[in-house]
């Protein structure tokens, strides 16, 4: 079967106006890093901070913004690198940060058992999943090294190394046949529900993310770059808002009745109890329809020139959403560690608030300190360089001149090929 050529064009030279100015979307950061956020005030538990993120107002929350974002930026990031380097470098590319994610969840895992550890705590234990490792430490090891176990809250990683390994035969079907792919993979979704297919784990055999499930997620947002022009009329149209926010309306009264007392007698007691049990392992549909009504509010009102871009809590957005994987491992670590701290020190609402602000400060600053350095060591040697050019010429560029160029040239530090 020959290439969709047009499709492969469109990647290549044809990419949206956002991406033909400095080679990323600075949305799908600043979404990424939002999320990475909102994931770490989720995680602490009893958290004031958690009335801040998604959880509390629909159906779905930001793992489902998480994981479609994770298929767009692959989608970019590796139809890019088989423009460059063939399907060999995808397969090289996909392979390589497969193995990062992979080892980053090991060490991520063995030092959340290490903070359980020091704290010598039996109930901290239990509400990690980091006792059996305590206490069978070689069986869990084997079991994590072939992605099988997980302390809570890292369990998405075991699935990003999975579908890494295996996204460059994914994007190979979706240039050839797009909406068969995607076809094909809602039918599989489907099929993981009528049956309740799952993939192995220990020691209860079940995957808080189902990879099986979850998949669907991962390919919208790739099929969505390569395919979503030909669509993006449909989605922006006036009848898709309206039957978006209507579902948005009725999934926030229903998810505000079932933590709000006052609330209770507007939905009745036999659909609130339905739609309760809605299974976020398996991707519940009512979930992905609640995320799918969110990406068309996205798509009406957050424009690749949108000004609130620019703004310092953007910013700070950005530069965790460029660097998720070791942002996230952190937010993993600094959500026990808030966990630890309301359980010893206070759990009152001003010590809740400190460790939420301050936890989103730490993500910050350490997504922010590399590319500072970076920047400013750079700058030094360009500076160090005009200076030897105006030395030799007359018609040197202006020093003053340089650090405006290199601003332009790379605005908030974030160039190149999104990281997937």
């Amino acid at each position: 079967m020959h290439d969709r050529t047009h499709i492969s064009r469109r990647l290549a030279a044809e990419s949206p106006p956002e991406l033909e100015v400095f080679g990323r979307d600075l949305r799908i950061d600043a979404c990424r890093g939002i999320a990475l956020w909102c994931i770490f005030l989720d995680h602490v538990p009893n958290n004031i901070g958690s009335w801040l993120t998604l959880r509390h107002y629909g159906f779905s929350d930001v793992a489902e913004v998480f994981m479609f974002i994770s298929g767009v930026t692959c989608a970019l990031a590796y139809s890019r690198a088989r423009q460059r380097e063939g399907w060999s470098g995808v397969l090289r590319r996909s392979l390589r940060r497969g193995w990062d994610i992979y080892v980053a969840s090991l060490l991520l895992t063995l030092a959340c058992v290490i903070m359980v550890y020091l704290t010598g705590s039996d109930h901290l234990a239990d509400e990690t999943n980091t006792r059996i490792l305590l206490e069978h430490p070689g069986a869990a090891l084997a079991h994590a090294a072939i992605l099988q176990y997980r302390p809570v809250n890292t369990d998405i990683l075991p699935v990003f190394v999975i579908y890494h390994v295996l996204f460059a035969p994914l994007l190979w079907l979706l240039l050839r046949a797009p909406n068969v792919t995607l076809g094909a993979s809602v039918l599989f979704y489907g099929l993981v529900h009528v049956f309740g297919w799952t993939v192995p784990a220990w020691p209860h055999n079940v995957w808080f993310f189902n990879p099986l499930a979850w998949q669907l997620l991962l390919v919208c947002g790739a099929w969505w770059v390569i395919e979503g022009k030909r669509f993006r009329p449909w989605v922006t149209s006036r009848a898709a808002l309206v039957l978006a926010i209507l579902y948005l309306v009725f999934s926030l009264i229903i998810a505000l009745s079932w933590r709000i007392k006052p609330l209770e007698p507007l939905v009745p007691q036999t659909l609130a109890n339905l739609l309760f049990s809605m299974d976020k392992s398996n991707l519940s549909p009512l979930r992905l329809l609640h995320f799918l009504a969110l990406a068309i509010l996205a798509a009406w009102f957050v424009p690749h020139d949108w000004r609130g871009l620019a703004t310092p809590v953007m910013r700070g957005a950005i530069r965790c959403g460029a660097n998720s994987l070791p942002i996230y491992c952190l937010g993993v670590l600094l959500a026990l560690a808030g966990h630890m701290a309301l359980l010893d020190i206070s759990d009152g609402l001003a010590m809740q608030i400190a460790l939420s602000l301050g936890g989103i400060l730490v993500m910050i600053v350490t997504a922010t300190l590399p590319s500072s350095i970076g920047s400013k060591t750079g700058t030094m040697s360009l500076r160090g360089a005009t200076a030897t050019k105006q030395s030799i010429s007359p018609h040197a560029v202006p020093l003053p001149v340089v650090p405006r160029l290199c601003a332009a040239a790379k605005p908030l530090g974030v160039t190149g090929t999104p990281d997937p």
